[in-house]
């Protein structure tokens, strides 16, 4: 497993590695919520409350900061997520 700070304009976050059979499962926590990989699901995390948003197809941290939010809870619209904004960007608002 890796864990690493990730500094960010806003604020540390701490991002989540951890190798699987096929792919890394992998998640970025901020103050108010994360942004997570394909492999967790959007569903649970509405009905949970999270301000959470999805990216796919990634394998760094690297990654998901540069990749574009495919999904995201109603918490996290609401404190100005957009689909198709990087996960960097999202971070950002959850600070």
């Amino acid at each position: 497993m890796l864990i690493e700070k990730i500094e960010l304009e806003k604020g540390t976050a701490i991002g989540l590695s951890y190798q699987l059979q096929k792919a890394p499962l992998i998640l970025i926590n901020a103050d108010r919520g994360f942004v997570m990989c394909g492999y967790l699901d959007l569903d649970a995390a509405t009905t949970l409350g999270d301000v959470a948003v999805k990216v796919k197809g990634v394998k760094t941290f690297e990654d998901v900061l540069k990749a574009p939010v495919v999904g995201a809870t109603p918490s996290a619209i609401s404190l100005g997520v957009k689909l198709g904004m990087t996960g960097k960007e999202a971070l950002e608002l959850m600070f």
